[in-house]
C-alpha cells in the first residue's frame, strides 16, 4: 500500500527565480468558453501606468478548483488570524494598451 502512495505524489519543483515570487495587489480575470485569464497586476500609488507582472492560464476546470483551494484557505487564515475586512475600492478603467471598441 505505500508503493501506491509513492506512485500518487508529483515531485515538484520550484526554481530560485520562481521562489522569490511576484508581488501583485490587483488581478485581472477574464475568460472564454475554454479558458480563464488572470493577470496579476502591480500598481504604484500616483503612477498612471499599472504593470502586468505575471499571466496565468487554466482550464475552466482548474479555475474552479483554484477557487475552492482559495476558499478553503481563506477560511483556515481567518480562523487563524480574525476576519479579512474587504475595503470597497474604487479602481480606475482598465486599458491594456489596445483601441477601445466601439459599437
Amino acid at each position: 500500500m505505500e508503493n501506491n502512495q509513492d506512485e500518487n505524489q508529483i515531485a515538484i519543483e520550484l526554481t530560485e527565480e520562481i521562489a522569490g515570487g511576484v508581488y501583485s495587489n490587483l488581478a485581472i480575470i477574464t475568460h472564454s468558453h475554454a479558458e480563464f485569464v488572470c493577470d496579476f497586476v502591480q500598481m504604484l500609488p500616483g503612477m498612471p501606468k499599472a504593470q502586468v507582472k505575471s499571466r496565468v492560464i487554466m482550464t475552466p476546470h482548474n479555475a474552479k478548483r483554484l477557487l475552492k483551494a482559495l476558499m478553503e484557505n481563506v477560511q483556515k487564515y481567518e480562523l487563524q488570524n480574525g476576519v479579512i475586512h474587504d475595503v470597497d475600492q474604487q479602481l480606475p478603467p482598465v486599458n491594456f494598451g489596445t483601441p477601445t471598441t466601439q459599437a
